[in-house]
């Protein structure tokens, strides 16, 4: 750094000027000093020569004294410069030497003591700091080689030891100022950088020094360390490595090293020799910087190279220094202290802080950091010195943050190792060593603590109990060093890509460990309490809120990449679809292996079936060659297994195909040996060892090894490697072989030869020095120094380390964690007291929820939903059915109910918060959420029954009545009682509107202020909830969301009615050991929550018809599951559940492929049970009314009948009827609400006929002892309509001739379509118990089969005889029996009148009439007799006597002229049918009415005997004539 021209505002020659006198005044106030001071000695003997004079020998007391000479020559020197400078103008045009020579040898010569040092090295900062030195001065370069030289090489005598501490604090500022701080630095040569830094370095290293020295050293190392390592920022990569190259080659300037020692002179002592002992008094306890041994000083050649011209230091400076650090940081280097390596960490720290970025760049460098920099640092970081725990942690974090793209399976080792020391540890079992150690030539003795550095899959070994060994247990990290660790991983990620990095580089590398899921699996179980801690409560904590500091840290980063701030690909990478390519097929690697270490058959034929093996097949690869490289490739499989199975006899050809996958070629059968057994586990058992080492006797021999004659020497020396191996490691062997012995064992086996002994040797050091490290058994400081070998080979093969924070990989990385990382918040947010905490969960859980948006995942937002709705409380396991009592008070003139809810919910503010945050996700964000409908619509269900909910979402839509209220308690209903006004709110009429009602069994308590209070903060906090905003929403939803929708609410309505009835009458069942619960005598309460779970899964649908299609089915089940067993459920339950099915086939009326469940939801309408039927007729009316105004609806007569057959439910009830008549009535009514067609001209038949059987039940049966009741006035409603709809049922005769012309049908269809059922219904009612019913409708009988316009086929005898069989008989019959008499006993008989009028002018119209066909009427005419003997009979009355008499006398005589009855004559003309007939009809009347016959048709006098009356017969029968009608 240049120091600023305003420093310094004097000239430099006053400056030095002024620095020579005080150097020489400290000098003059020295004894020792003070003679030299005034000396003037002829240096030189040009003067006498000019003036021809003789120079005299000096003194012998002079020569003797050197001492004293040597002070006056330091003294003089500095006089002879004052002398040169003193008539200079300029001193800048001096050589920069000469300046300061006189200071650089005071400063060298060990005669100086502290004082005068410490006064010649200040006088060196002020020539730096007036810019004296610069890099304008003459001859810079000379100088600064001899600056080097002189201040690593300072000697002064000792005094005491703070004055020459100071003195070495000088020589810090000295060398601070030459390197750092001003414009020389970069004339410094690599030489001069390293003895300046060792001198600093050793200084700072020396235990013997002052905490202060030492510290101040090591500021000053820091601060010239990233000055000089701040350089690599400008130095070219290429040039300097090349430089580096020629120096090795062709060293200059002296050699280019450091060394740094942790000892002195004495142990224990500082590595820099501070005081070296003489005997004289004037030299002892002089102060060196340099041993004489030079092994604390800087391995350099001396002053006498000075003179060479320095190159500016570069590469080989730094990488000298960055050497001496990292070899101090070796742990099991025992002449280093922790003192030391503490140093040396901060130092490596601040070099790596400054030029970390660009170390990579030089190779020497990186390497020196990746091996054995990071192997050094990460064994610091199981150090128990907390100081050093803490550096090392820094340096690592600091290496890691600055060459992450260089050290990627090193990051990989790191975060393995660090989440096993902080994870939880895992429930030990007791492990038979027998079983997991088989004998092997190499026993061995594990020790656990180190981590294997192989990729071991968690998830796996966990999921399908894989035998494969897992990671050896690591001490668990605790107190401090837990929270050290803890902060160093978060620091590490805390980097917006970090989690990004992790997973393409590990997760998507089939080689590595899943590192993004083991990481984010031990921050998840991290926030929740540890149960092995004894770690105090808040170290726990602060351990907690890291974690979950973390995860939220990666929440934050998914979102963000989601919203866009997230960086392209770049197009060097791999491509992200072979990465995830790579991930799918690490999957199944891992599966394969896990299959293959629990059964290896099952593990092949896994691996065929997913083409990991036996895809590669060619001529040159068959299936054998294709699994051996399947097993040597994959690093998850059991060595132990695979050394097993690769030896069994079956297995032959895969062991040589195995085995021939190794390269031996010049390779020596020791390391041959090695990198065979390094890929399995020899197995216990000699014949599998045998077989092995013979098959690589085999291919070893092929390779044509040096020296080894013949196969077989080649197994006896593989064998005597195993066994040498065993012998020269295994702890347990106290007598090891020497060489002697190993060439003794092997003589002659080289085909009848001796090996030779220099081939032996070899062989046995590369054995001693490096053992062969079985598999598993990779433990201790062997195994590590075994696993980071592999590491490093691995490393060369692995590639970089991909940095980029891409959104590729989010929606996979989102889809693995998001289940435990939502639970992890959630735990969080209900634990954790801490508002900043809360805050940030409420964060995380905002941010999950827009991330399932973003990416499609229902599930997840479920899960949020969930979550939160369980730390709101507003979730009951068991909500009442019954409401209770609560108290209701006027607060600011709105009546608030006090419920139990409303006061617990107004306590528990992080159920607020959770509810607030809960509801602002899930509005607008409706259509991401499925499963998390029924928290939604449960808290829906809970706030309803404790009156906290919008009024907008208590209401109930009607047909009738609009819009009420839900009520909250029901009374006591009767279903049987009808109703007799019309409105919902008759539906209603016995329950009790109000939440409220008065009881005398219910008190309502009073509510205190503060459980007021709490209710007002319960009704703010709902609504910020916005509760009817999200209800409003609902109608937005997309298809998939709503039918999550409906199907949550329909399964809590489900479990409240369905579930709930059966769960309850199974109960009765059980407890009084009977069937009536299930017989239908029981009936669940009144339920509020059933009916708003209805009313909001109704109304949703209502206003989301588009959705119908999809939502029809769901709500469907539901209601149907209600009506049809509508008999166990509470009135307002089932009128709603009409109303909805109703309001819902309006919606299925407008969707043509949905018509069919309109008469589907009819159909079970009707088939309701009457008494339910009659309590929600104005419903069912109103609603189908509704329906039928869509005229397309129906078009079919099964359509018809299904309608008719829901509207007939209601012809009961008397405000329904009148509606459902009008309705009927506009029908055949004309005008423009006529709708009369042939499908439903029978169904209008049926529903007239029951409203006119509506009339004949309001005629009350008389009870015996009562009176008997009149007849209802024929204005009373339902005698009216029954009047009216027999006469429009006469009137629909109209409509017979235009269906049957435009449907072209036949007579006799016609007859059978539309003629006989009119006449059947109007037959039916023609004894209905209302007289005006039945007198209209005999009437319109005889008028409808006697009029023109009744269609019959007049050929077709049978649809006569139909007439009479099905119609007029049945009619007389029914009126003859007694049950029918009674309900009029004053109106029968005039009915009978009627119909014996009806029966015999009907035969008469039938079959008497002129154009009749020839038929048989025998049967019928006798039936037609019985019929009127049984009317004269059951009344025996003299009016119905004289009528019955007088129309069969008509009858009689009509059909005598028509020649059917014909009476004998003298020549009897007549045929078998006449004769027939006569006979029949004289003797059937002679029954009843005897010697009627004979009076009526006079018959001619025949020879016969005299006829006898009948006993109890009159004589004469008086005969009326009857009018037609």
């Amino acid at each position: 750094m240049t120091i600023p021209a305003t420093s310094c505002q004097v000239s430099k020659k006053h400056v030095l000027l002024s620095e020579i006198l005080a150097v020489t005044s400290v000098m003059r106030k020295n004894s020792r000093w003070a003679s030299g001071a005034h000396t003037l000695t002829a240096r030189d003997s040009a003067l006498a020569r000019d003036l021809g004079l003789r120079r005299s020998t000096p003194s012998t007391d002079i020569q003797k004294n050197g001492r004293l000479s040597q002070e006056a020559d330091l003294m003089g020197g500095f006089q002879q410069l004052k002398r040169t400078i003193w008539d200079v103008d300029d001193i800048e045009a001096l050589p920069l030497p000469e300046l300061i020579g006189p200071f650089f040898a005071l400063i060298r010569s060990p005669l100086s003591n502290g004082p005068i040092t410490s006064a010649a090295l200040s006088a060196l900062h002020s020539f730096f700091v007036c810019n004296l030195i610069s890099a304008t001065s003459l001859s810079l370069e000379p100088a600064l080689v001899e600056l080097s030289s002189t201040v690593s090489h300072c000697k002064f005598e000792a005094s005491d030891s703070s004055g020459d501490e100071v003195v070495l604090l000088k020589i810090m500022t000295v060398i601070h100022d030459c390197i750092a701080t001003s414009s020389v630095g970069a004339f410094l040569g690599d030489v001069e950088i390293c003895e300046m830094l060792e001198t600093v370095l050793t200084t700072a290293c020396q235990m013997r020094l002052s905490e202060i020295l030492r510290r101040s050293a090591e500021s000053t190392m820091i601060s010239i360390v990233r000055t000089i390592f701040g350089r690599l920022h400008t130095l070219n990569p290429t040039a300097e490595e090349a430089k580096l190259l020629l120096i090795e080659e062709e060293p200059q300037h002296g050699e280019i090293s450091m060394s740094v020692s942790a000892n002195a002179t004495d142990a224990g002592d500082s590595p820099l020799q501070a005081s070296e002992r003489v005997n004289s008094y004037t030299q002892q306890n002089a102060v060196s910087l340099e041993e004489p041994e030079r092994s604390a000083a800087p391995e350099v050649e001396g002053p006498s190279q000075a003179l060479s011209p320095p190159r500016p230091y570069g590469l080989p400076a730094l990488l000298e220094l960055l050497r001496v650090l990292v070899n101090i940081l070796d742990p099991n280097d025992q002449v280093h202290t922790d003192s030391t390596r503490l140093t040396a960490l901060g130092i490596l720290n601040a070099a790596v802080e400054t030029s970390g970025t660009v170390m990579g760049d030089y190779p020497c460098l990186s390497a020196l950091i990746l091996d054995p920099g990071c192997k050094y640092l990460f064994q610091l970081a199981r150090s128990d010195n907390s100081s050093v725990l803490q550096a090392a942690l820094r340096t690592i974090t600091t290496v890691f943050q600055t060459m992450r793209k260089h050290l990627k399976l090193q990051q990989e080792l790191y975060l393995a190792f660090s989440i096993d020391r902080l994870a939880a540890p895992p429930k030990m079992k007791p492990i038979n060593s027998k079983k997991n150690n088989p004998t092997s030539p190499r026993p061995g003795t594990p020790a656990t603590g180190t981590p294997i550095l192989g990729p071991v899959d968690t998830e796996l070994e966990l999921d399908k109990g894989s035998p494969v060994p897992s990671r050896p247990p690591v001490q668990p990290a605790r107190g401090d060093t837990r929270d050290l660790m803890l902060e160093t991983l978060s620091q590490l990620c805390r980097h917006p890509s970090s989690m990004v990095d992790l997973y393409v580089n590990y997760d998507c590398d089939i080689n590595c460990e899943n590192l993004f899921e083991r990481l984010i699996e031990f921050l998840t179980k991290g926030v929740y309490p540890w149960q092995y801690s004894s770690a105090s409560d808040a170290q726990q904590l602060h351990s907690q809120y890291l974690c979950l500091d973390l995860l939220l840290a990666f929440v934050n980063d998914l979102t963000a990449r989601a919203e866009g701030r997230s960086e392209p690909w770049p197009s060097d990478f791999i491509l992200p679809d072979s990465l995830m390519q790579d991930k799918s097929r690490k999957k199944l690697v891992l599966t394969g292996a896990t299959r293959f270490n629990s059964k290896p058959k099952t593990g092949i034929a896994f691996l065929e079936e997913n083409k990991l093996i036996y895809s590669d097949l060619s001529p040159e690869v068959s299936r054998t060659r294709s699994l051996a490289i399947f097993l040597k490739s994959c690093t998850r499989l059991d060595k132990r297994l695979l050394g097993d199975y690769i030896s069994k006899p079956d297995n032959l050809e895969l062991l040589k195909e195995f085995l021939g996958l190794f390269d031996f070629k010049d390779k020596p059968i020791a390391d041959a040996m090695r990198e065979m057994l390094e890929t399995f586990r020899l197995p216990g058992e000699s014949q599998q060892i045998n077989r092995i080492t013979e098959t690589f006797a085999s291919i070893y021999f092929a390779s044509g090894p040096a020296e080894i004659k013949t196969e077989d020497a080649v197994y006896v020396l593989a064998y005597s490697v195993i066994m040498l191996n065993t012998d020269l490691h295994n702890p347990q062997i106290r007598k090891r072989m020497t060489i002697e012995d190993y060439q003794r064992n092997l003589r002659g086996v080289n085909g009848g030869t001796n090996f030779s002994s220099e081939y032996l040797q070899s062989i046995y050091d590369s054995i001693r020095k490096r053992e062969i490290v079985m598999p598993e058994e990779h433990t201790g400081q062997l195994g590590f120094e075994y696993a980071w070998k592999e590491l490093l080979t691995r490393s060369r093969q692995s590639g970089p380390f991909l940095m980029c924070n891409s959104a590729l990989f989010d929606l996979d990385m989102f889809k693995t964690v998001w289940k435990p990382l939502i639970s992890a918040i959630a735990y969080a947010f209900i634990s954790f007291d801490d508002d900043y905490v809360i805050q940030r969960a409420i964060s995380g859980f905002r941010q999950c929820a827009t991330l399932a948006g973003h990416f499609h995942l229902p599930d997840v937002f479920d899960f949020v939903v969930v979550s939160l709705s369980q730390a709101t409380s507003l979730l009951s396991e068991n909500p009442p059915t019954q409401v209770p009592n609560y108290p209701v008070v006027e607060v600011e003139g709105q009546s608030v109910t006090v419920s139990s809810l409303s006061v617990k919910f107004g306590t528990n503010f992080k159920g607020q918060l959770a509810a607030v945050v809960l509801f602002n996700i899930v509005n607008g964000n409706g259509n991401a959420l499925r499963e998390g409908w029924t928290q939604i619509f449960e808290m829906f269900q809970n706030l309803f029954i404790h009156s906290l909910l919008p009024t907008r979402m208590l209401q109930m839509e009607d047909f009738l009545g609009g819009v009420t209220m839900i009520p909250l308690r029901g009374g006591q209903h009767s279903r049987s009682a009808p109703r007799s006004d019309g409105g919902l709110l008759s539906a209603l009429s016995s329950y009790l509107m109000t939440p409220y009602g008065a009881s005398s069994e219910n008190l309502v308590p009073e509510a205190t202020d503060k459980e007021v209070e709490s209710t007002m903060c319960t009704i703010d906090c709902i609504t910020s909830c916005r509760l009817d905003e999200l209800y409003a929403q609902t109608i937005q939803l997309d298809s998939e969301a709503l039918v999550a929708a409906i199907r949550a609410l329909e399964a809590l309505a489900h479990e409240r009615t369905i579930t709930k009835w059966k769960q309850e009458s199974d109960e009765l069942t059980t407890a009084f050991n009977t069937s009536s619960a299930g017989d239908g005598t029981f009936t669940l309460p009144y339920d509020p929550a059933s009916v708003f779970l209805l009313e909001t899964m109704v109304s949703i649908t209502c206003q989301t018809s588009r959705y119908i299609e999809e939502l029809w089915p769901i709500l469907f089940e539901h209601l149907s599951a209600l009506l049809s067993a509508s008999t166990h459920y509470s009135v307002l339950l089932i009128e709603r559940a009409v109303v909805a099915l109703l309001r819902l086939c309006l919606i299925l009326a407008q969707k043509k492929t949905l018509r069919d469940q309109v008469y589907v939801s009819l159909d079970l309408i009707a088939g309701l049970p009457p008494i339910v039927a009659n309590s929600v007729a104005e419903q069912i009316v109103a609603g189908v009314t509704l329906i039928l105004q869509n005229r397309d609806i129906v078009s079919s007569q099964t359509e018809w009948n299904l309608v008719f057959a829901a509207l007939r439910s209601t012809t009961s009830h008397p405000e329904a009827a009148r509606l459902t008549f009008d309705l009927v009535l506009s029908f055949v009514t004309d005008g423009q609400s006529q709708w009369m067609t042939p499908d439903n001209f029978n169904g209008l038949i049926t529903i007239l006929d029951e409203f006119a059987n509506s009339a004949g039940q309001s005629i009350m049966v008389p009870q015996r002892g009562r009176r008997i009741p009149s007849q209802p006035p024929p204005n009373a409603p339902p005698i009216e309509r029954g009047r009216r709809a027999i006469d429009i049922i006469y009137d629909m005769k109209r409509f017979i001739a235009p269906f049957a012309e435009s449907a072209g049908l036949q007579t006799g269809q016609v007859w059978h379509q539309y003629s006989l059922p009119l006449a059947l219904s109007l037959g039916k009612q023609s004894t209905n118990p209302s007289r005006l019913v039945r007198h209209t409708a005999i009437s319109q009988l005889q008028r409808l089969l006697l009029g023109p316009r009744f269609v019959y086929d007049e050929n077709d005898h049978g649809q006569v005889e139909e007439i009479f069989n099905s119609i007029i008989f049945p009619l007389v019959n029914e009126l003859l029996k007694p049950q029918v008499q009674q309900f009029d006993p004053q109106g029968i008989l005039e009915t009978r009148l009627r119909s014996s009028a009806l029966l015999c002018k009907a035969f008469m119209h039938f079959e008497v009439r002129e154009n009749r066909t020839k038929s048989d009427i025998r049967i019928l005419w006798i039936e037609i007799l019985d019929l009127l003997d049984r009317l004269i009979n059951a009344g025996k009355t003299e009016q119905l006597y004289e009528a019955v008499s007088e129309s069969l006398k008509n009858v009689v005589l009509v059909m005598n002229a028509a020649n059917i009855l014909v009476p004998p004559s003298q020549e009897d003309q007549r045929d078998e049918h006449q004769r027939t007939l006569w006979t029949a009809t004289q003797a059937r009347l002679e029954r009843f009415l005897p010697g009627f016959l004979t009076e009526v048709i006079p018959t001619p006098q025949l020879q016969l005997p005299p006829l006898t009356p009948a006993p109890g017969s009159t004589s004469t029968v008086p005969v009326a004539a009857l009018s037609t009608e």
